[in-house]
Order: structure tokens, then C-alpha cells, then sequence
């Protein structure tokens, strides 16, 4: 597999420097990690000792979410960016379930994470899924290629989880989000997580200022206002803006990441 410049992107994989990606799956209970991901992962947990149970409501929050929209909301298209390493429960197995014609592309830049996704996300029968390499911050590029598998006159569930927060900069995050929007049909959807320092995570600045110095890519939390003001224009599906743990599960235990589902009108 190459780049467009020719280049191997396996050579953009590093043992030596704790990733995301990985660090994630570490924290999910995964095996696609280095050591120097679990070396971080354990720091970052003994500052912030509820980091696995964000990550594990993030994943369910996703299940829930695409189980609306697959189901209630009768979406067939699925634009999954910052997709990371996969684990259980991946957008298209519970679209498919649901939705056996449903198409996903995942979209990610890793290539650990692309590399896993083409062995082991396989699509039914019926749907379709694929994978494209490119950075969050190409939106232009993303429709592009997704494009070859997606119908953009139709209507198409982004998903970003857990994205935004490695794009630091709040005016280029929200110019992503109106672009990718702007390429979408009215009846679309846009779900979104992303951390906090508010919802019990006040104390959370140490766990951040370690991952910052520590791995990549850096990341930085939002209020609740800023979360909410990515999905100007947007219709939020009930109940709203709220710890992702509680969209649609009033038993879930709070954590500090915001989550949300929204409809272009």
C-alpha cells in the first residue's frame, strides 16, 4: 500500500511515541498496541481514573447512535471519520444488522488503523463498506473519495467521534464540520463526542497536559457551548447535548464527553 507521493505508510507508523489510535484500543481492552501505549494509557488513567470508562461510552454511545439512525431515522449511508482501530460493535456491523443494504466508509489516517480496518471491517452481502486515508482536516478530499461509495445526493450520517478534539484550532474545527455539512442533503445527520473539562471533568487538565506531552496527536477538551455551537443550523435528535454515557440511556453513569445527534434540515 502507498501514498500518493509513493511512499509506504507503513513508514509513518512509530513503536517509539504513544498514538491515539492504540492508546484507545489499550483502554477498550483491545491488542493492537505497543508498549509505550500502555505506558501512557496507565499514566493517563492514574490521573484520570474513569479515562477506560469514557472510552468503553464513547464505543456504546455509537452503538446507540447508529442504531437510531439506521433504524428510526432510516439512514442507508454512513461517513465515519477518525474511525480508529477496530474493535466491537464497528459503525457498519450494527448499520448492517439493521440495514443489510447500508454502505460505510471509514475514513482515517493511521495507518495501523487503516491496515486493520481493510482485514477485518468486511461488509454483508448486500451493503458496502470501504476505507479511505485522509486527514479530518481535508474535508474536501474525504467527499471526494468517498464519493466512489457514497451517494452525497442522498442522505449520509457523519460520524465524529472523538475527532475534533485532535483539531485544536475551534475555527478551523467548526469550518471542517459547515464544509462537511455543505455536502450533504437535508435529512442528513451529524453525531459528534468530544471531552470535556465540565460533567465531573474539572480535574482532568493533568491527564490532558501529560497526553500533550507525551503523545500524538495532541488534543484539548470543549465547553459545552463550543461543542453545541458546532451543530449551528442542525436539528438536535432528543435528548440533546449530554454526557454521551446518557443519550438515550437515562441508567448510563455520567462521563466527562459530550455527545450528540443532529439532523440537517
Amino acid at each position: 500500500m502507498t501514498d500518493a507521493d509513493g511512499s509506504r505508510p507503513e513508514g509513518r507508523i512509530s513503536s517509539h511515541v504513544a498514538h491515539n489510535a492504540r492508546v484507545w484500543n489499550y483502554w477498550l481492552g483491545g491488542k493492537d498496541h505497543y508498549e509505550v501505549d500502555e505506558k501512557v494509557g496507565d499514566m493517563v488513567t492514574s490521573m484520570y481514573p474513569s479515562i477506560g470508562e469514557v472510552a468503553r461510552a464513547d464505543r456504546a454511545f455509537l452503538g446507540r447512535a447508529v442504531g437510531f439512525l439506521a433504524g428510526e431515522a432510516g439512514i442507508r449511508q454512513f461517513l465515519d471519520i477518525g474511525t480508529g482501530l477496530p474493535t466491537v460493535e464497528n459503525t457498519h456491523e450494527v448499520a448492517q444488522r439493521i440495514a443489510p443494504d447500508a454502505r460505510v466508509v471509514y475514513v482515517d489516517n493511521d495507518p495501523i488503523v487503516l491496515t486493520h480496518a481493510r482485514a477485518l471491517l468486511t461488509s454483508s452481502a448486500e451493503g458496502r463498506t470501504n476505507y479511505v486515508d485522509a486527514d479530518a482536516r481535508d474535508p474536501r478530499a474525504i467527499i471526494e473519495a468517498a464519493s466512489e461509495t457514497l451517494d452525497f445526493d442522498r442522505p449520509v450520517a457523519i460520524m465524529l467521534l472523538g475527532i475534533l478534539n485532535f483539531v485544536l484550532d475551534t475555527e478551523e474545527a467548526t469550518s471542517i464540520v459547515r464544509e462537511l455539512v455543505d455536502a450533504v442533503p437535508s435529512g442528513s445527520y451529524v453525531v459528534l463526542t468530544h471531552p470535556t473539562l465540565e460533567l465531573g471533568g474539572e480535574g482532568n487538565t493533568e491527564a490532558m497536559a501529560f497526553w500533550n506531552e507525551n503523545a500524538k496527536p495532541p488534543i484539548t477538551a470543549r465547553s459545552g457551548a463550543e461543542v453545541a455551537a458546532f451543530l449551528d443550523g442542525l436539528e438536535l435528535v432528543e435528548p440533546g447535548l449530554v454526557s454521551c454515557a446518557r443519550w438515550r440511556d437515562e441508567e448510563g453513569t455520567q462521563v466527562a464527553q459530550y455527545g450528540a445527534v443532529a439532523r440537517k434540515p
